[in-house]
This record gives C-alpha cells, sequence and structure tokens, in this order.
C-alpha cells in the first residue's frame, strides 16, 4: 500500500514537472515568470515582478540570477513584436515617427490607457502611443486627463 502511494506521488510530481518545463518552454525570451493573469515577466527579482498582475504564479529565474535576456544582445533577445511580452513595468517603445498634427499649445492625450494621461510637446510619447489625438491641455484637463508622471507641460 506504502509503495504504491509513493509511486502515485512520483507520478505526479513527473506530471507537474513536465507541464512547468511546457509552460517556461512558450514563454517569450527573456520571461523570468509568469503573472497569475497569464502575463509575463522579465524582472531580475521576483519580488515586485507581477505588482498589477495579480501575483506571481511561476518563477523561471533561479534566485537571484538575472534574466536569460540579459546574456544575450539585446536584438537577439527582443521577442518579434512588444506585444508579445507583457510586464509590469516593461512598456512597448515609442512608434518611430509621431502622428501628424499638434504642435505648440497641444498634448498628446494617450487615449488607450486606463490611466488617462497626457503627454507633452518634446516627450518621447507624443504622437507615438498605439492611441491617441492631439488636444489643448485645457481640453484634456476638462476630459479627465492629467499630465504623465514627470512630465511638465510648458
Amino acid at each position: 500500500m506504502k509503495s504504491s502511494a509513493l509511486f502515485a506521488v512520483a507520478l505526479a510530481c513527473l506530471f507537474a514537472g513536465s507541464a512547468v518545463y511546457a509552460q517556461q518552454a512558450s514563454a517569450p525570451a527573456g520571461s523570468t515568470g509568469q503573472c497569475k493573469d497569464g502575463s509575463y515577466s522579465s524582472q531580475a527579482s521576483k519580488k515586485g515582478a507581477c505588482k498589477g498582475h495579480k501575483g506571481v504564479k511561476e518563477w523561471y529565474a533561479a534566485a537571484g540570477a538575472a534574466p536569460a535576456a540579459a546574456a544575450a544582445p539585446a536584438a537577439a533577445a527582443a521577442p518579434a513584436s512588444n506585444t508579445a511580452m507583457k510586464s509590469s513595468h516593461a512598456m512597448p517603445a515609442p512608434a518611430a515617427t509621431p502622428a501628424a498634427g499638434g504642435g505648440p499649445g497641444q498634448v498628446w492625450v494617450n487615449t488607450g490607457s486606463k490611466s488617462k494621461a497626457y503627454h507633452c510637446q518634446g516627450s518621447k510619447w507624443y504622437g507615438t502611443t498605439k492611441e491617441g489625438k492631439y488636444m489643448s491641455a485645457s481640453d484634456a484637463a476638462a476630459a479627465g486627463y492629467h499630465a504623465a508622471k514627470g512630465e511638465k507641460c510648458s
């Protein structure tokens, strides 16, 4: 009886281990863990890696180890699409060319952001977020938007 129970536990561990390996193999390059909401993190530390993503579900990196992507050249480690790897701290790169329009007195309202932020002229995100539109700072404020963290429009 003891040996069959021990065998069943060993078999369950074997299947669980292969399932974790399968998750790691399907994770985007450079991932160090998966969050409970299904997104991936590339943070070097487990602490805070899935902040805002319901916590860490699986941690792939050894304690204190840097992400695998850090050892590889940046071009080889980057995923094919910035949306392929979601992280609580990573943001996609801005578009190469800003949207047409804008100018003095105009801010770029990031309509795709839940934080209701706008970006000032001169910011790397001005006219370059995935979704957005130009409007005056006063119209943006009236619509409930605020300057993005650390930005001060002149």
